[in-house]
């Protein structure tokens, strides 16, 4: 009887593992940030490559493309290591970046200098 029981709570285990692992995903990337000025971007330092409206304040990130095949899409929730909150997809960058998001921190462009460049852990919410 023991047997049996343990054998059915292992089914279990096995067969609920996955869909688990699946719903929280980690990657390494390089992340940087970015601010909304001309110098940084084009002539609508504001609209993103998906047509977003930024403003300073919210918790935006832009992604590499190569990005976009392991999962990421626009509107898309994060965590990144060493930041507080959610961050949400709302913009790309340009194709010759790989593995990298782009940190928005509004008009902030002390703050961005002083997050520079690292390499951080982020999970995907949803």
């Amino acid at each position: 009887m023991k047997k049996s029981i343990y054998f059915v709570v292992l089914l279990s285990l096995l067969f609920s593992l996955p869909s688990y692992a699946g719903s929280i995903k980690t990657l390494q990337v390089t992340a940087s940030a970015y601010n909304s000025v001309r110098a940084q971007t084009n002539h609508q330092p504001n609209l993103t490559a998906w047509g977003v409206r930024l403003k300073p304040g919210m918790k935006a990130v832009a992604i590499s493309r190569d990005l976009l095949q392991k999962g990421f899409k626009k509107g898309t929730r994060i965590k990144i290591q060493g930041l507080t909150g959610e961050y949400i997809v709302l913009d790309k960058m340009h194709r010759r970046w790989r593995n990298k998001i782009d940190i928005y921190m509004g008009n902030d462009v002390k703050s961005a200098r002083k997050w520079g460049k690292r390499t951080v852990t982020i999970q995907i919410l949803n």
